[in-house]
């Protein structure tokens, strides 16, 4: 009986060190959000709710897409949007920026308030329901005008947005940049972002 239970003993223990040791559950890996490109008009619309938070009587002066590895530009479209706002009871200005890319830095993030001088042409606010012409519609007025020529020869060329009141012509104007900057530009096309209609090439 003795021998017995010593054999049993022996093959338990056999059969317990032969055994592998369970394996915790593997969790699945968060798959990265794809990037909310959109256009500029809808990322000034979220914009200006985080502005308000910061001065009841805030308006845009200036609302400009900013080029990443999630978008060049194309169809009017950015992940990233910045917007200026003035404050006449704050006294000062604000940026806000839109990242719809991945990262800790996704969706509305404020940036650094500075003075603000109603008389500097530069910081000129304006009424969004001015806004009638999205980003995608200046896009393609911009397309008919020479940028179609530009994006044939350079297929990976970026395109910018700008949007700011021209204080001369009292009107809100597009600026659609085909480069990376308004300095560098190959093509820089002016687009009445009221009526949709062209205005000018501003630069060849």
């Amino acid at each position: 009986m003795k021998k017995l239970l010593v054999s049993l003993f022996a093959l338990a223990l056999m059969s317990a060190c032969s055994s592998e040791p369970s394996k915790p559950a593997e969790t699945a890996k968060p798959q990265p959000k794809p990037a909310d490109v959109i256009t500029g008009r809808s990322a000034l619309q979220k914009l200006y709710i985080s502005a308000h938070g910061w001065g009841s009587d805030a308006r845009p002066y200036r609302l400009e897409s900013m080029l990443n590895s999630d978008s060049k530009g194309r169809d009017g479209k950015s992940a990233v949007w910045r917007a200026s706002f003035a404050s006449v009871a704050q006294r000062g200005t604000k940026p806000y920026t839109f990242s719809g890319s991945e990262g800790p830095d996704r969706g509305v993030n404020p940036g650094i308030e500075d003075t603000y001088n109603p008389n500097n042409a530069s910081t000129t606010a304006f009424d969004i329901a001015f806004l009638k012409t999205d980003s995608d519609k200046a896009f393609e007025v911009a397309q008919q005008h020479g940028g179609d020529k530009i994006l044939e020869r350079s297929p990976d060329a970026p395109v910018l947005y700008i949007l700011e009141w021209d204080r001369v012509n009292n009107e809100l104007v597009w600026h659609v940049v085909y480069g990376t900057s308004r300095s560098d530009a190959k093509l820089k096309v002016a687009v009445n972002a009221t009526s949709g209609e062209f205005i000018r090439i501003e630069k060849s």
